[in-house]
């Protein structure tokens, strides 16, 4: 590959570090220029490292740089320039329109910040660097909450990558640092320019009070910047000027950080601050705001302290303790160095970085051309299930095509672009549909039950409407594991029938009572096939997340449980009956009731209502949690009784037995295709019907469950099968 890098040249700390560690990598393998608009620390050190690295002076002003960085492109062609900082960023977007060259931005940290106190820049290259990034075609977003930082500012999800920081750690030693004398100074240390968004105040506050506790604490400042003495003044009233040094540029950091005993980080925003790496290389323990990616590296009493922004309290009592225990400060640094070596290497972030090139270069090569897939369900209302049905259809599509766009119809747009990293809009917004379909390959009908008037005609015709302007707007058509029906009046019958022959090309099922639906209204044209629903082969938490997950809600994670996953229906009013079979497990099996809600909050409300006729110890799960947390707490369970479908399908994944609680023909269809009887009507629910089910399915145990998971999986297949073969047909 031939890249090209754009940097303003006067970078220092970690944005130098960052720029010049990749692309002494990456020229390894790569055809590499690097172009700085300035002359300085970074060009001279580029050249010290072999880098193929170019420079124009800065007081040369803007036109002669955009003219130099003109002549470079024309001389390199370069497939891909890659811009780091405002000024690089505003040039690189002029070279993009004047030469065709797709650019890409790394986003090392808030724009909106960048700025901070200095309110003429803000509103010059502030505001420039807002119109360029704008314009990007890709960025890389260094720590994943400035990716989401950046959804939530109507960034294209698609566009964006996720890179973290590296480090070579392959000279750094294995052995701890000894222990010192008790009597010997503590010292506390920062290496960060000296800027507001880093609030060294809060930090310096925070030191003022432990170290009117203990006199051995003693704080080094290192980095430049224009607050130097703004601090100074602060130290001296504060009274810690003469435990306070400021120890200016610092050129040999590993040096700096072996006589650092706490490296601490106060800032308001970071992305992925190579202080904290540099700090781990040297067994440093760490103390740090809640903020960017730092919790990525420092988890809470694991791998170092952390204390929320502006939490000048907290963070004091962090340098007390850490100061007071010299065991724990080898045990975090200890666990951080070993986080930081085996996660964050240079090595890894090389690969993440020239695996992002190749993607987008791919990418420019197909533009122009008709791409992607539209997906239609019920997303963004908070449906566990359904999320999961997205995550799985995504997952699926992205095996078959790694560079495929996807444009999710969401009643939460933002939500489900952050979630899942794709397009999305409004599901009702019909301009963005129409738009859409005109772009894309294909149109995904999502999973679950769309095609029903249980709950309106209305409903019903306008899924019906989105297969017809889909197939009308030349998209091929794949309902994709879906559940049909209940279609009960015979208007309904017929329009639904006459839709989906004419414009579906492929309807994968989730269970055999929508395949009889089908036949009985005359479905025929379209490829009709059995699969399954497609959350059946989505991975479970890793145990630790579950125990997590568990301990959240305040469950111990380890005990016997008998799982509820209940759903307000009319008709249900048997929330009683419920209780007393849940007494019965609790009395009779040592099964203590958990009821876990599918649909956050909806759910909560009726869990707690149970549980508040329970005679004997209960819980409520209240908390929000993602799928494969959902199948993992399931699947901790001896036992789940559902009335929600994907409360079954969970759990029956997980290898866990189910009893089903029917309100809709689906759940009893679902039983059914997994071999069982052990299924109730909700309505009536009589607990010595419950308890008699309770009973036949602790002695069966959980063999049955889990050959039933896996005929289902292998079923599953199908779906992903099915959308592969109607892409290839088009391609």
């Amino acid at each position: 590959m031939r890249i090209m890098i754009f940097a303003a040249g006067g970078d220092i700390g970690g944005g130098k570090t960052h720029i010049l560690s990749l692309a002494r990598e990456l020229s390894k393998e790569n055809d590499l220029r690097l172009v700085c608009f300035r002359k300085g620390v970074m060009s001279s050190e580029a050249a010290e490292m072999g880098i193929d690295v170019v420079y124009v002076d800065h007081k040369e002003g803007y036109a002669r740089a955009i003219r130099f960085a003109l002549d470079q492109c024309d001389s390199f062609r370069p497939q891909l320039i890659h811009c780091h900082g405002a000024k690089a960023n505003a040039i690189g977007i002029i070279v993009k329109k004047l030469r065709g060259v797709p650019v890409m931005t790394t986003v090392h940290s808030d724009p909106k910040l960048d700025y901070m106190g200095a309110p003429l820049r803000k509103y010059t290259f502030g505001v420039i660097n807002g119109w360029a990034l704008r314009r990007m075609d890709y960025y890389v977003a260094v720590a994943w909450r400035m990716r989401q930082l950046l959804i939530d500012r109507c960034f294209d999800p698609q566009s964006i990558f996720t890179l973290y920081n590296g480090m070579d750690f392959s000279g750094a030693s294995e052995e701890p640092r000894p222990f010192k004398d008790e009597k010997d100074p503590i010292v506390v240390g920062i290496a960060a320019r000296l800027d507001p968004v880093k609030d060294i105040p809060t930090l310096m506050k925070a030191f003022a009070m432990a170290y009117a506790k203990d006199k051995r604490l003693r704080l080094s400042i290192a980095g430049i910047g224009d607050e130097e003495a703004k601090l100074r003044s602060l130290a001296k009233e504060l009274g810690i000027e003469d435990v306070t040094v400021f120890e200016g540029w610092i050129s040999d950091i590993k040096a700096y950080f072996a006589r650092v005993d706490i490296n601490v980080l106060s800032s308001l925003s970071e992305t992925f601050p190579y202080s904290l790496l540099e700090g781990a290389y040297d067994h440093c323990p760490a103390i740090a705001s809640n903020v960017g990616g730092i919790p990525s590296l420092v988890i809470n009493e694991e791998t170092g302290l952390m204390f929320e922004a502006g939490d000048a309290e907290l963070f004091s009592r962090h340098i007390l303790r850490l100061a007071a225990d010299q065991q724990l400060r080898r045990d975090l640094a200890e666990a951080l160095f070993k986080k930081a070596k085996s996660e964050f290497s240079l090595e890894r972030m090389r690969q993440d970085q020239q695996h992002i090139y190749e993607t987008l270069i791919r990418r420019h090569e197909l533009k122009g051309k008709r791409r992607g897939a539209v997906l239609c369900g019920a997303y963004g209302k908070g449906n566990v299930g359904d999320e999961a049905i997205l995550t799985a259809i995504l997952s699926s599509l992205r095996t078959i095509d790694e560079d495929m766009p996807f444009w999710v119809m969401s009643r939460d747009p933002k939500q489900t672009s952050k979630s899942h990293g794709v397009g999305s809009f409004y599901i009702f917004n019909v301009p963005r549909f129409i738009k859409a379909l005109r772009r894309s390959e294909i149109f995904v009908n999502g999973g679950g039950s769309l095609i029903q008037d249980i709950t309106s005609s209305r409903s019903l015709y306008f899924y019906l409407f989105t297969l017809w302007a889909a197939k009308k707007l030349g998209c091929s058509v794949i309902m994709y594991g879906c559940g049909i029906g209940p279609v009960i009046k015979a208007r309904d019958r017929r329009i639904a029938a006459k839709v989906l022959n004419s414009t579906s090309d492929v309807i994968s099922l989730r269970d055999s009572g929508s395949e009889e639906l089908l036949k009985e209204i005359g479905v025929t044209k379209p490829r009709i096939i059995r699969a399954a629903d497609p959350v059946v082969n989505l991975p479970r938490a890793s145990e630790d997340a579950v125990d997590r997950a568990f301990k959240a809600e305040g469950i111990p994670g380890d005990g016997h449980m008998i799982g509820f996953c209940l759903r307000k229906w009319p008709g249900f009013a048997g929330l009683d009956q419920v209780a007393e079979a849940a007494r019965y497990a609790y009395e009779r099996y040592g099964l203590t009731p958990v009821f876990f809600p599918i649909e956050h909050p909806t759910d909560v409300a009726i869990g707690e209502a149970a549980a508040g006729m329970l005679q004997c110890p209960g819980y409520v799960c209240t908390k929000k949690h993602s799928a494969s947390e959902a199948i993992g707490m399931l699947g901790r369970m001896d036992l789940v009784c559902g009335m929600r479908l994907h409360s079954l399908i969970f759990a029956t994944a997980a290898g866990t037995p189910v009893i089903g609680i029917s309100y809709d023909v689906k759940v009893d269809s679902f039983i059914r295709d997994i071999g069982s009887d052990a299924c109730l009507p909700a309505e009536g629910l009589k607990a010595g019907e419950l308890k008699a089910l309770i009973d036949k399915k602790m002695s069966e145990g959980r063999g049955a469950s889990g050959e039933a998971c896996e005929r289902l999986r292998q079923l599953e297949k199908g779906n992903a099968e099915e959308a592969a073969r109607l892409l290839a047909m088009r391609r």
